[in-house]
């Protein structure tokens, strides 16, 4: 018997009435888990569940609550593409948190530091060590008790006693970009030894400092706040933001009462010198103190959502509204300008409705949701005319000031809001609807970002007409640290990545030329920022690899140089080059740029800048282990710092060789064209030749010397050592130290003449054209971005070729230098380096391939799978997988900023290699 409906009878008929079967169901929400989100959102502040740090490690919890798991951006190996890399779960913080739900995840200010809160209020507190997927806990979630009172519905952490130099906005003139660079003071309160603090308020009404102490400990310092009734007292939303007048504080109560405070923390001492410190557990105290406590909104006018023709000044009758407060947020209106302006602070609040409209209740057909704001000014309290008569004995008494809020035009949208974050130092708001939608806000106007309005006057990506497509929806949005990409996660626990794009306003294959430079200068401008505040920039490398082409990457990277600003030229103040900030940056930027993948061949202009990154990796290594050398210090004998200094000692000297023996190669190829100029310069436009860029430009050519410098004062070193404290591993390595610069068939101080001779050629060259100082420092930018010998320098290559070369053959071992192996040095273009790189893995920092897995077992037959650090910008590897053991080796480790990070400035990520694929490596299989 065949089924009813496989007829195709029309159901309706069996009603006698079309639409007979439409029960008034609401429909289903687009979004899959969009009502229990809106749900969390009303009934907790905290309830964030994924962040990303500025360092770059993406945190988020798990869908069953229980688990916490981290993911980076990364460059594939194989092709040096970035993709968002797979998800590494975090075991201590399972073991922390228990069976008890994580709600909420926050990362301190620089991005270091990770605070995990369950459902119950307890907090666990974490700290990137040495990998973006390794962290080490630092406080325990079994410090707090677990009680529903004590959830919580606010959260900050505090602000690190540090100058940025930030970054106005990017403004066109006389036909170039002109960037407006400014410092930043940080704004309080700070712990004064400059540990972690963490500001938190409970559900009860309580304000708690979870401060750490110069031991490492962790304390807490609890208070009620004032003001509040009885009925009040349970908050379910707290927002916090520091000011220059201190904390201000704004609390949501059930009871739909908002009131605003202003918090300061008081240390006593308020300043901590560990070196003069009486006792070492005399630490700083701290102490609230409570400022203009509460300014009262009743919750008629909270709940009460005004149509667009309602005037805002006009009192609020009473409502039923059902619409509820899902975000509170403080915007506190910054120091945004050289000038060193400030906007007022403002309260942001978000409502939403029910998700199931009824017909029958009016208020329920309104938007989805709504933005409600409130300026907070200061007011001078007035008192009545008979007060005037009244004769005072002090006539200099003044009113004192009240704060009141100060309601502004709401914001109305048919979407649901699911996440609002401030993006861009603070310059935008970005508000995430329902349907994946992102819209862009000033922070100081809400005047929404729709494209380039001015296209002479750049201040943020969203304004220069970067914007994100629409894609797949999810629940929860986090950005990067510069916010040109971001990560949503659906109630299933997946992650979607996305990107921002820009059409540069082409329309039939040809693009509008103001807005594809205003789109350079918005990246330019973030990239100046990220850089500033000490960011994580892989974003920003990401967006620049999908959106520009190789041509238009050279542009971003020369106004990268003048942004930041970079004086390429470094014939003199040369000193300069060691403690610059931006230069391995920039250097890293246009290394990146370049990568196709590890076993592929880098472009010119990506090869140049990666053997600058090294070049200065050894500089700065020799520099500070000549400095702990030079007072005689037992200290520096650390063996591990003898390990790398002796690899980096063999990878210095061997490029040196490979340097010079590239450069005799080449006067010999040059040879039959010395006597014709123009042969000899259209030649040289032909030459690749890496070596020939390193030492014509003035920052490798000085780092060169500063190498030359480091090696004689570690030579020199061993003579005056402490016979004492080389003992054991120390006196081999130093030993090897020696005995490799001792056996190097050309002596340094050749080097240091060889040197010379080019500043000798390159300074008359530049004589002869009639460059100044202020004209050298184009030249030099051409040489290293655009890898290109710039016509003034042609005379320098043939000086360098005809004349300095020659008057060292008498003084080196040519035979020698030709015969040695360069391979290893990656930087060859032959069959034998391409060969090595498949079958070694060079330890990047210490420069020593990596030993092949320990077998264990009986006969050899197991090995144990290997453990490895690999950058995620440059794919190279470094084979310390702890910390450093002795307290030196972690100075000069610190100091040369590779706890965290590879020499290239990319992070390390951990990784674990099973044996038999690190035996394949080693061997070549």
């Amino acid at each position: 018997m065949p089924l009813i409906m496989e007829d195709g009878i029309n159901v309706d008929d069996l009603f006698g009435e079309p639409n007979s079967l439409a029960l008034g169901l609401p429909p289903a929400p687009s979004t899959k888990g969009l009502a229990q989100c809106l749900d969390e959102m009303r009934l907790l502040g905290c309830c964030e569940k994924i962040a990303w740090s500025r360092l770059g490690c993406i945190a988020c919890i798990s869908a069953d609550g229980l688990r916490v798991n981290v993911r980076h951006l990364q460059c594939l190996s194989s092709d040096g593409k970035w993709v968002l890399g797979d998800e590494s779960p975090l075991g201590p913080v399972t073991e922390a948190h228990g069976s008890n739900p994580l709600v909420h995840l926050s990362w301190n200010e620089t991005g270091s530091e990770l605070a995990a809160v369950d459902c119950s209020g307890r907090i666990s507190i974490y700290s990137i060590s040495i990998a973006l997927n390794s962290i080490t806990g630092l406080r325990q979630a079994s410090f707090d008790s677990s009680d529903d009172s004590n959830q919580i519905v606010g959260m900050m952490w505090l602000n690190s006693q540090r100058s940025i130099h930030a970054f106005h906005q990017a403004a066109k003139v006389n036909g170039r970009w002109a960037y407006s660079p400014f410092r930043r003071r940080p704004l309080g309160p700070f712990h004064p030894a400059n540990k972690g603090g963490l500001l938190c308020v409970t559900r009860a009404g309580q304000i708690k400092l979870i401060y750490q102490n110069p031991d490492s400990k962790w304390a807490e310092l609890p208070a009620e706040l004032k003001n509040t009734g009885y009925s009040d007292r349970l908050l379910t939303h707290a927002a916090m933001a520091a000011t220059q007048s201190g904390i201000l504080l704004a609390t949501y109560s059930a009871c739909q009462k908002i009131c605003v405070y202003r918090v300061n923390i008081v240390w006593t001492p308020a300043q901590w010198d560990p070196t003069q410190a009486k006792q070492p557990n005399q630490f700083p105290i701290p102490a609230f103190r409570f400022l203009h406590c509460k300014v009262e909104t009743p919750g008629n006018d909270l709940s009460v959502i005004r149509s667009p023709d309602e005037h805002v000044d006009q009192p609020l009758p009473p409502s039923n509204s059902l619409y509820s407060l899902t975000r509170l947020d403080i915007m506190p209106g910054q120091i945004d300008s050289p000038a060193g302006s400030t906007a007022s602070p403002w309260i942001f609040a978000v409502f939403s409705k029910p998700i199931h409209a009824a017909p029958e209740y009016p208020d329920q057909q309104g938007p989805a949701s709504v933005i409600v704001r409130w300026h907070l000014e200061s007011v001078s309290q007035t008192l009545h005319s008979k007060f005037d008569e009244v004769m005072s004995k002090n006539n200099n008494m003044q009113a004192k000031t009240k704060m009141e809020l100060h309601r502004l035009e709401d914001i109305s949208t048919d979407k649901y809001i699911v996440s609002v974050d401030v993006i861009e130092h603070g310059t935008v708001l970005a508000v995430t609807h329902d349907d994946s939608s992102i819209t862009f806000y000033d922070t100081r106007t809400m005047a929404v970002f729709n494209g380039l309005d001015d296209a002479n006057t750049v201040t943020c990506l969203a304004q220069a007409g970067f914007q994100y497509p629409i894609e797949t929806p999810g629940l929860y949005t986090c950005f990067s640290p510069n916010a040109c990409l971001c990560v949503s996660l659906d109630s299933e626990g997946q992650i979607q990545l996305r990107a921002m794009e820009h059409s540069f306003g082409s329309t039939g294959g040809l693009y509008d030329e103001s807005k594809f430079s205003a789109a350079i200068a918005a990246l330019t401008l973030a990239f100046s920022r990220g850089c500033g505040s000490d960011v994580n920039t892989d974003d920003i490398l990401m967006v620049a690899l999908r959106q520009l082409s190789p041509e238009a990457q050279t542009t971003f990277i020369g106004e990268v140089y003048r942004a930041l600003p970079v004086n390429c030229n470094f014939t003199t103040e040369q000193e300069k080059l060691m403690s610059h900030p931006y230069i391995p940056r920039c250097l890293s930027l246009q290394a990146a740029l370049g990568f196709v993948g590890r076993l592929h061949r880098r472009p010119l202009a990506s090869a140049v800048p990666w053997a600058i990154l090294q070049l200065r990796h050894a500089s700065v290594l020799f520099a500070y282990f000549f400095q702990y050398n030079k007072g005689g210090q037992s200290e520096a004998h650390d063996p591990d710092v003898l390990r790398m200094v002796l690899g980096n000692t063999k990878w210095s000297l061997d490029f040196l060789h490979y340097l010079l023996n590239e450069i005799f190669d080449l006067a010999d190829d040059f040879e039959g064209v010395f006597n014709d100029q123009e042969a000899f310069a259209q030649k040289l436009k032909t030459s690749n030749s890496l070596p020939l860029f390193i030492l014509l430009s003035s920052m490798s050519r000085a780092f060169l010397r500063f190498i030359c410098r480091g090696l004689r004062g570690v030579h020199a070193g061993f003579t005056n050592a402490n016979p004492a404290a080389l003992v054991g591993d120390s006196r081999i390595y130093y030993t090897e130290i020696c005995q490799t610069l001792e056996a190097s068939p050309v002596r340094i101080d050749v080097y240091e003449k060889f040197l010379a001779g080019i500043d000798s050629a390159v300074k008359h060259a530049y004589q002869g054209a009639g460059f100044g100082d202020a004209e050298r420092p184009g030249p030099e930018k051409e040489l290293l971005v655009n890898a290109r010998i710039p016509p003034v320098l042609v005379a320098a290559v043939a000086t360098l070729l005809r004349q300095t070369v020659p008057t060292l053959k008498g003084e080196i071992n040519r035979m020698a230098i030709f015969l040695r192996d360069y391979s290893w040095l990656g930087f060859g273009t032959d069959p034998r380096t391409m060969e090595y790189r498949k079958r070694h893995d060079l330890d990047i920092l210490k420069k020593f391939p990596l030993r092949p897995p320990l077998p264990v077992g009986g006969g050899g037959r197991a090995a144990q799978p290997v453990k490895r650090r690999r950058c995620v910008r440059c794919c190279e590897v470094s084979g310390d997988t702890t910390l450093p053991r002795s307290l030196l080796s972690f100075k000069m480790i610190a100091k040369l900023g590779l706890l965290r990070s590879c020499l290239c400035g990319g992070m390390w990520t951990l990784e674990t290699v099973p044996a038999s694929d690190a035996a394949s490596t080693q061997s070549g299989k």
